[in-house]
C-alpha cells in the first residue's frame, strides 16, 4: 500500500550533496530529492530536459546556449527548465535542498561532462525505501 512520502524524512536520511535520493516514480520518471553544495560539473542530457523546483536555499544554474555563457539564479520556491542538448552546471553557495524530475535512469553527470570530482555522486538516483 503506498503512504504518503514525508520530504523532511527523507532530508534527514543524508547530508551528501550531489547524491539525489529517488523520492518517487511517475510513470517513466524519477522525482528526485537533492542536496546542493558547492559546484557540479558542467555536463548535458542529450535526450531529456531536466526540471529544478528549489525547496530551500538558492541555485545558480550556469547555461551554454548559442549565445553564449549565461547563470539563472533560482531561489526558494523557484522552478526551471535546462532544455535537452544544453550544457548547464549547477551551484549553490550557502547549500540548498531541490526536488528534480527526469526520466528514470537519468545519470547525474548526464551524457557529455567535464571530469567528475570526488563530492559529486555519478548516479542514476538512490532508491527511498
Amino acid at each position: 500500500m503506498r503512504q504518503p512520502i514525508d520530504l523532511e524524512t527523507v532530508l534527514a536520511g543524508f547530508t551528501a550533496p550531489w547524491s539525489p535520493r529517488i523520492v518517487a516514480q511517475v510513470n517513466d520518471y524519477d522525482v528526485r530529492l537533492a542536496r546542493f553544495a558547492g559546484e557540479h560539473v558542467w555536463h548535458v542530457h542529450h535526450d531529456t530536459d531536466e526540471f529544478f523546483l528549489v525547496l530551500d536555499g538558492t541555485v545558480h544554474i550556469g547555461l551554454r546556449e548559442q549565445g553564449g555563457e549565461r547563470v539563472v539564479t533560482l531561489p526558494r520556491g523557484s522552478a526551471f527548465v535546462v532544455p535537452r542538448g544544453v550544457f548547464h552546471k549547477p551551484s549553490s553557495e550557502e547549500g540548498a535542498v531541490v526536488l528534480l524530475v527526469e526520466p528514470t535512469g537519468t545519470v547525474t553527470v548526464g551524457d557529455e561532462h567535464d571530469e567528475v570530482p570526488d563530492h559529486i555522486d555519478a548516479t542514476t538516483g538512490h532508491l527511498v525505501p
